[in-house]
C-alpha cells in the first residue's frame, strides 16, 4: 500500500500504550494507528452527518407547519 505519511509527536505514555495495544490486537503499531484513525473519521462523519440531518429535519417540519397554518387563509 503506497500513500502518504503523516507524522505527529506522541509523549511517551501515549506510545508506549499504543504499542501494547497494537501488540495485543496482534497488529503493527502503523497498522492500530491507522485503523484508530480511520474509526475516528467515521465517527466524527457519522455526527457530523446526524447533525446536519438533524437540522434539515428541524427546516422541513417549520416548512410544514407554515404550509398548515396557511391552509385557512382563503387561497385555497
Amino acid at each position: 500500500m503506497q500513500g502518504t505519511t503523516l507524522s505527529f509527536r506522541a509523549g511517551e505514555d501515549l506510545a508506549e500504550q499504543t504499542r501494547a495495544l497494537a501488540k495485543a490486537a496482534g497488529q503493527k503499531t502503523s497498522d492500530y494507528i491507522r485503523d484508530a484513525v480511520r474509526e475516528k473519521n467515521e465517527r466524527e462523519m457519522a455526527s457530523r452527518i446526524a447533525m446536519l440531518s438533524h437540522k434539515l429535519s428541524a427546516k422541513h417540519l417549520a416548512a410544514n407547519e407554515e404550509m398548515d397554518a396557511s391552509t385557512g387563509d382563503g387561497l385555497d
